[in-house]
Parts: C-alpha cells; sequence; structure tokens
C-alpha cells in the first residue's frame, strides 16, 4: 500500500513529527511503501480563486506556479493520505492552510456538490493532530469537523483519527503516546 504523509508543522523535529514518526515507522515495518512530505518546504501561494483548475474535470491543473499540483499529483498515487499538524487556534497550521483551500483543485463541478467528481474520490484519508491541551469539544472539535467536510467534498474515506493532546516537548512524549500512534497505524494498515 503507498502510503502520503503530509507534515503540516513548522517544525521539523516537533511533537507532531515524532508522533508522526512513530506511525511512518509502524507502517514501513508492515511492508508499506511510505512517502513523507513535509508542507512547509514547499511554500505553497494561497488559492487565487481563478477557477482555472474547474475548466477541464479531466485535468489536474492549477493558476499558481509552485508544487502544489506535484504535491495533489502524490496524492493521486496514493492509497492513503494523512493529513499530520499541530494544533493552532483550533484549526490546521498557516503552513497547512493554503494546502487545504487548494484542494479545489483536486474537484471539479464543485459547483453542484451532488455531481461533482474528484481526482481523489474514495482515497483513504487519515487526520493527526497534536494540541498543547485537551482533545474534544472547545479545542480539537473544529479541526475534526473541518477535516470530515473536506473528506465529504473530496469524496474520499476518512479511515482515522489520532489526537494527542497535552503535547508539551517532543521529549516529553512516551509511551502512552508511543502506543496511541502505534493503534492510529494499526487502523491505517487495516
Amino acid at each position: 500500500m503507498k502510503i502520503l504523509c503530509i507534515l503540516g508543522s513548522p517544525r521539523k523535529k516537533g511533537n507532531t513529527a515524532k508522533v508522526l514518526g512513530w506511525v511512518e515507522e509502524e507502517l514501513r515495518s508492515r511492508a508499506n511503501e511510505v512517502e513523507h512530505l513535509h508542507i512547509d518546504d514547499y511554500r505553497l501561494e494561497c488559492c487565487a480563486a481563478c477557477y482555472r483548475c474547474q475548466e477541464n474535470p479531466d485535468e489536474l491543473v492549477c493558476s499558481r506556479k509552485d508544487k502544489g499540483v506535484e504535491i495533489f499529483r502524490r496524492m493521486k498515487k496514493a492509497d492513503v493520505i494523512i493529513y499530520a499538524t499541530p494544533l493552532y487556534c483550533w484549526d490546521f497550521t498557516a503552513q497547512m492552510k493554503p494546502f487545504i483551500d487548494r484542494h479545489l483543485c483536486l474537484s471539479t463541478g464543485s459547483e453542484k456538490p451532488s455531481t461533482h467528481r474528484s481526482h481523489i474520490e474514495n482515497k483513504k484519508m487519515a487526520l493527526l493532530v497534536t494540541a498543547a491541551d485537551k482533545a474534544g469539544k472547545g479545542n480539537t472539535d473544529l479541526i475534526e469537523e473541518t477535516f470530515e467536510r473536506l473528506t465529504r467534498f473530496t469524496k474520499s474515506n476518512f479511515i482515522a483519527r489520532l489526537i494527542v493532546p497535552f503535547c508539551t516537548t517532543p521529549d516529553a512524549l512516551g509511551k502512552e503516546q508511543l502506543e496511541k500512534a502505534l493503534s492510529f497505524a494499526d487502523k491505517i494498515a487495516g
């Protein structure tokens, strides 16, 4: 199985990277092909709302001259896509936001939600979030709802979520978080 992991943290070695690293290691140990992408390396531009991506439903295009389409092509080749991000103001990081907004490129005919098509239709999607505070209502519920809506918009399948609360430093992450990461990987590997 091909798995694309998209790290949305501004830090390459922060809490989210550590937990995602455990997940990736476990998935590789099960003979999966795992690709790691750090979204901050791509410096994606914001969506221009030009709708060029909607002109031809069979093409994956964008007017922006960055590597956004390259990432989307990798997503098309993957069986599973993991979005990994620390929680910033109840939502995705600023590094992830342009990427999320540019998901318009992945769907065509989006003006008719009941009949639109998606370049990643039926792909398996998973969400990994690290948070400084508690999980659930009043803290992580917004990002969870956003991701659920994103998977519906892209006609993909939300297969797993891992919310790791009370993260302080990577060194403070231990056995409890590792066990949750391994359980998350198990859900992904099926």
